[in-house]
């Protein structure tokens, strides 16, 4: 899962993406109204967590970006503004939470957690297709009741791919949920590719029900067997 942090306070961000790290979230950050319009325009999120005020722009417009390009990114609103004019203005533009500073880093995590679970896993900690159940609070896989090992990336594509099970999933946007920015480092997708094998032989030597399939060119596709 992949998180955004649009916030200019530095040590506040820092401290949220450490303990978002620690739940193994891939955490990015912007502390800009220019930086992160930028990256909402270019990525998804799975949860960006926004402050209104912002060098250069006000998080409320960030927001009205977000619905004018039809994005379902999550959003959780982080501001020293406690106004009810606010909150509203926030809601009604799409954001899912409204936290107000100073909060507790231990409660942004799970209302973090929480929106995560409503939008994907419909309330639940766990979702199941065929006879795979992964866990997205323990990051653990299930196959046939059978605990499955798998390394983080591993965990990560496997997620995304479930989630999007009905869809193609085009390798460039699977490398930017599960790699971040940092594939802007790679001279190519065999990065992705070696991640891909390894979850993939481990899926069919434990029977599992579904398989991650190779469109040529493009991307995978998750099917049922």
């Amino acid at each position: 899962m992949k998180i955004l942090i649009i916030e200019d306070e530095t040590e506040l961000s820092d401290v949220i993406r450490e303990s978002l790290e620690m739940e193994h979230f891939l955490v990015e950050s912007a502390e800009d109204y220019r930086s992160a319009l930028d990256k909402i325009i270019s990525f998804h999120y799975d949860c960006i967590l926004l402050d209104i005020m912002l060098p250069g722009g006000s998080g409320l417009d960030l927001l009205q970006e977000l619905k004018d390009l039809d994005k379902s990114d999550n959003v959780i609103i982080i501001s020293a503004k406690d106004s009810l004019d606010d909150k509203l203005k926030g809601l009604n533009l799409g954001a899912d939470d409204y936290l107000t500073k100073p909060f507790h880093i231990a409660e942004l995590t799970a209302r973090v957690k929480s929106v995560l679970r409503r939008k994907s896993f419909e309330g639940k900690n766990f979702i199941e297709l065929s006879n795979l159940k992964l866990d997205a609070g323990e990051r653990t896989l299930q196959i046939d009741n059978q605990p499955i090992p798998l390394n983080r990336k591993e965990f990560d594509i496997l997620m995304y791919m479930i989630v999007n099970k009905s869809r193609l999933v085009n390798k460039t946007a699977l490398a930017e949920h599960v790699w971040g920015d940092h594939m802007d480092e790679a001279d190519d997708y065999e990065f992705i590719y070696s991640q891909i094998k390894n979850l993939r032989k481990k899926l069919k030597e434990n029977n599992a029900g579904v398989e991650i399939q190779a469109v040529y060119g493009i991307g995978y596709k998750l099917v049922q067997l």
